[in-house]
Order: structure tokens, then C-alpha cells, then sequence
């Protein structure tokens, strides 16, 4: 397993971004991306010994957080970035599901049913929805026969050098959740491989809100009509 570095986007989250760090530590190099937090965020992040910090002066989203943590990645020459929520609904003791899964340019946490607390069955059906939606895009697109992804939505992936040079070098037109339906359309129509392996989940609240989801509802009918000509 190559050197890796897992980057944290933060915006606020001073309850619970020490114990995010700190366990994450355990495993490998951590950036935290802090993306212009009004709170005592910041001072935190600067008790804590070893952490590479990024801090925002203009909130950039999830999009601008993790592209920023993948830029140092590659000037820090890390062989995988691991993207991680820092509000802990993703468990950093899950970290080495990631660095010792099998070779693949993406590997993608995968919430497996009955693994998930605390999650709204509004939350797991818009999660559902954004699956399917986001498969029959890729069924279609893929010319070695059908490929199903069973969890498109999640953040918790481990992305390897050559896909962090490719999302780093492709303009990105999403800002929200859907970046993460972006990203992944991007890696496969780069030929890129994408594996998945099984986490828990910890639905800690979000700023998911309508306005996202008509977002992602345009990402998808962008990406069904345009991405793959």
C-alpha cells in the first residue's frame, strides 16, 4: 500500500473535527480542508500536532474543499487520497477497508443495509434514487457489458494518483452532493476502475436540502445527455 493521505472537508465542525483527526491519524496523513468556518474550527485544527491544514478565506463547497486537498496530494506526491466527512457519520476506524482493498482507481464505501443509524427514510431514498439514476447513465455508457455501482452516492472513497490527476484536470461544474456523481462519471469515462468495499454509516444531519437535490437532478440529466457523446 502506496503513501496515502486522507482529506477531511470542514465547514463549521468544531464538536466533532479533533476526534475525526485524531483517529484518523491513527492511519495516515490527514488535510483538513477548512472551508472559511466561522467557528472555533480553526483553532482547533491548530492544537492538533501533524495535521496539514488548507483554510479557505471564501466558502468553496464540497467540490472546492476536496479538489484543494487532492491538489496538495499530488504536490505532496501521496500514491491515494481518502475522502472522509468531518462530522463523523463516516467511521475513521473504517480507514483500513480502504488502504488494504484490492488495486482500483476508485474504491467506494459502500453502505450496506443494515449498517446505517440514525438515517431518515427520506435519506435513504433520495440515496436509492441517486444509485439509480446514476446506473442506468453507466449501464449505458458501458461497452463491455452492464455495470452496476451499488452505492454511487457515498463520500467515503479512496481515490488513487492517476484519478486524483484526472478530477484535478477536468473542469467540474458541480458545487454540491452531486460532485459526487461528477466525479464518478469523469473516472469512468476515463477507463478508470472502480471497486467497492462495505462501511458503516452514522447519519449525523446535513445540508441536504431541495434545492441540492434539483441540483443533482440536473447533474443527472446532464451527465445521461451530454457527458458520454
Amino acid at each position: 500500500m502506496g503513501r496515502t493521505l486522507v482529506v477531511i472537508p470542514a465547514y463549521n465542525e468544531a464538536d466533532t473535527i479533533e476526534e475525526v483527526v485524531r483517529r484518523s491519524q491513527k492511519y495516515a496523513d490527514v488535510c483538513v480542508v477548512d472551508d472559511c468556518s466561522n467557528d472555533s474550527t480553526p483553532r482547533i485544527l491548530a492544537s492538533i500536532l501533524g495535521v496539514h491544514v488548507i483554510r479557505h478565506q471564501k466558502n468553496t463547497h464540497i467540490a472546492g474543499a476536496v479538489l484543494d486537498g487532492m491538489r496538495y496530494a499530488l504536490a505532496a506526491n501521496y500514491d491515494y487520497v481518502v475522502t472522509m466527512d468531518a462530522g463523523l457519520s463516516h467511521n475513521p476506524d473504517e480507514l483500513p477497508r480502504f488502504l488494504h482493498a484490492e488495486s482500483a482507481d476508485l474504491v467506494i464505501g459502500t453502505r450496506m443495509r443494515g449498517a446505517e443509524t440514525n438515517k431518515s427514510l427520506y435519506r435513504r431514498a433520495l440515496s436509492k434514487t441517486g444509485t439509480v439514476l446514476m446506473n442506468s447513465i453507466l449501464v449505458a455508457a458501458n461497452r463491455d457489458g452492464p455495470r452496476w455501482i451499488t452505492d454511487c452516492t457515498s463520500g467515503y472513497r479512496r481515490y488513487s494518483h492517476r484519478s486524483v490527476e484526472v478530477l484535478t484536470t477536468t473542469p467540474m461544474q458541480c458545487r454540491s452532493f452531486d460532485f459526487l456523481l461528477e466525479t464518478l462519471a469523469v473516472m469512468l469515462r476515463a477507463g478508470l476502475s472502480v471497486r467497492e468495499v462495505p462501511i458503516t454509516y452514522n447519519f449525523t444531519g446535513s445540508s441536504l436540502n431541495s434545492k441540492v437535490v434539483v441540483e443533482a437532478l440536473g447533474t443527472w440529466w446532464r451527465l445521461s445527455t451530454g457527458l458520454w457523446k
